[in-house]
């Protein structure tokens, strides 16, 4: 079918929900139907084709979602058609990726836009292998999806924590503590490093650099030695001591299958650092809060960008690709480059060396960038 009018095209919001979503989902909607297309909106992530939650969208169902969090489509984290499982957990998957391609054939979606995590967009690079017309949109508040400089809702997550820290700055000096912060960041540390450094934290540790207890209690010690008889720990769910192993939950998850999430190393930290040097350490688990509310400027200005993009490349045939933004550019990558891994931060880069320069402690043994 050509990209006229009757055209039809599906999206979905898959993976966790990230503030943005529905600036992107009214980009599309807005765009398309200005081409006279037609949108379905499939709830739920993949979820949504096995179940038949399918509905259209027209404009008055994107009026005033701009800035609203989470996505009016809803997300998930389950129902990939190449490893479906029924109950969650259950066990190893079923590929039921022919079912998906037979119902977007039904539905008479001509192309399909992918808005997720590189777990969503690993999916559409599968399906779009296979056949399926699909066009990827990243999202992540974890900002580690190749191939863009940035994904939307990182910015405003990295706000959530910076205004999460400034608040427990106060109390800590008040009370001569030190706070530990845990924030999200499951292999890459960008929340951490951006969050924390904009809130002024003290020690930021990242899954990409491996810490060393001794290395924040001297750097306690020397900010005591200074007059500063409280110190801000900021620390990504996912790193994890020299030597050591990341910290890991039991969790149900609402089914009879336990699972392991990450969870718990600001408890361990403050647990050490209590041991170690004798101080008294508060612990604050930022959780899912990094993923709620209402998107900032960047973030809407970025996802309403994205979701155009992805229109305009669905109008010029251009399948099996992700937007992303390169530098202040909109550009679009081969869906395989999310299949190369994680855009993760460079322990040794710029970056980090910017900040190690200031006086923030990496929890290296040797800090290669002193200042």
């Amino acid at each position: 079918m050509s990209a006229g009018s009757g055209f039809k095209i599906g999206v979905l919001t898959g993976g966790g929900d990230a503030p943005g979503l529905n600036a992107v989902i009214r980009a599309v909607v807005h765009a398309a139907i200005g081409r006279g297309w037609e949108v379905l909106g499939i709830e739920d992530g993949f979820e949504g084709l096995f179940q038949n939650r399918v509905r259209p969208l027209l404009v008055n169902d994107v009026r005033g979602i701009l800035q609203t969090g989470g996505t009016i489509l809803g997300c998930s984290n389950r129902g990939n058609p190449f490893e479906f499982t029924v109950p969650r957990y259950a066990g190893e998957g079923k590929d039921r990726s022919q079912e998906v391609i037979e119902k977007i054939e039904r539905l008479g979606i001509a192309a399909l836009i992918v808005i997720g995590g590189d777990g969503s967009l690993r999916i559409a690079h599968e399906l779009s292998k296979r056949g399926v017309p699909t066009v990827g949109i990243p999202k992540t508040i974890d900002n580690d999806v190749p191939g863009t400089d940035s994904t939307f809702g990182f910015h405003t997550a990295c706000e959530t924590v910076m205004h999460a820290i400034d608040r427990l700055h106060t109390t800590a000096a008040s009370h001569h503590r030190v706070m530990v912060i845990e924030v999200m960041g499951r292999d890459a540390g960008w929340i951490a490093l951006h969050g924390g450094a904009s809130g002024g934290g003290d020690v930021i540790l990242i899954p990409e650099i491996p810490f060393d207890y001794e290395s924040i209690l001297d750097k306690i010690a020397r900010r005591e030695a200074r007059g500063a008889r409280f110190s801000l720990v900021v620390v990504a769910e996912g790193a994890y001591p020299r030597g050591g192993a990341k910290v890991y939950q039991l969790h149900r998850g609402g089914s009879t299958y336990d699972t392991r999430h990450l969870g718990g190393i600001g408890n361990v930290v403050a647990y050490e650092l209590e041991g170690r040097g004798q101080i008294e350490c508060r612990v604050t688990v930022l959780g899912h809060i990094q993923r709620g509310g209402s998107p900032n400027s960047f973030d809407r200005f970025l996802g309403t960008r994205f979701g155009v993009a992805a229109v305009e490349l669905i109008a010029q045939r251009e399948f099996g690709q992700m937007v992303g933004l390169d530098g202040d550019e909109i550009h679009h990558v081969p869906l395989e480059v999310v299949t190369s891994g994680l855009k993760l931060v460079d322990a040794n880069g710029a970056l980090v060396r910017s900040i190690e320069s200031t006086g923030v402690n990496f929890g290296r043994s040797v800090p290669p960038f002193a200042p």
